[in-house]
């Protein structure tokens, strides 16, 4: 069974989970560390529950969800992996980071191009990788049917959407891909974000005002 551990990193209140099993296999996805006290709390949570760390999933490659991909690559000696539709958004950070505060944001080289369609599986665990743009050209979200949940990045928040006035964005693509890519899924499914708190499908489908 998979578990779920979630952090809130940096000024932008970012979401960084921790998916792990009863192997003790572990994903990193979207980690937005960079202070070195959230470092520490990320390696810490790691050590104590003694957890193996095998890769580093990203939803998509926005600042706040890149921050800490290179330190912890290097940590745990582990692969990074995204949409290759994402790489420009990745490669255009070191340009910005320092006017944001982040003088030393070091760039991450990706190890694996992720695919709608394809699976992520660490453990016992097994995950479904869908293609949902809108808030970012090579946005992806990870499904798992049998605990019903979705990590779905900026992409559908509690009564809100990602944005879409930034690069790459796109007003029309986002709302369809929350249409046909996760409001299919059971009403009963969690979405987990990557900012603020869960909500599950079912909610956003009756109170999210950008679907009255």
């Amino acid at each position: 069974m998979i578990q779920i551990q979630s952090f809130v990193f940096s000024p932008f209140s970012e979401n960084t989970y921790v998916l792990f099993d009863e192997t003790n296999e572990a994903i990193l996805i979207d980690p937005g560390c960079y202070e070195p006290e959230e470092y520490r709390e990320l390696s810490n949570f790691i050590k104590e529950n003694e957890l193996r760390p095998i890769g580093i999933f990203n939803t998509h490659a926005h600042i706040d969800h890149v921050l800490g991909v290179e330190k912890l690559k290097n940590t745990y000696k582990v692969p990074f992996a995204l949409h290759r539709l994402d790489e420009p958004l990745l490669r255009a950070v070191k340009t910005y980071a320092p006017n944001y505060g982040f003088p030393a944001f070091d760039e991450p080289a990706v190890e694996r191009w992720l695919e709608a369609g394809e699976t992520i599986t660490f453990g016992n665990s097994t995950l479904k990788i869908v293609f949902v743009p809108g808030h970012a050209p090579g946005h992806l979200a990870f499904v798992n049917d049998p605990q019903k949940f979705v990590i779905g990045g900026d992409v559908l928040f509690r009564q809100s959407i990602g944005r879409t006035d930034l690069p790459g964005g796109d007003m029309d693509t986002l709302l369809h891909s929350i249409r046909t890519q996760l409001f299919t899924l059971p009403d009963e499914y969690t979405v987990y974000a990557g900012h603020m708190q869960p909500t599950t499908i079912g909610y956003e489908k009756k109170n999210n005002p950008f679907f009255k």
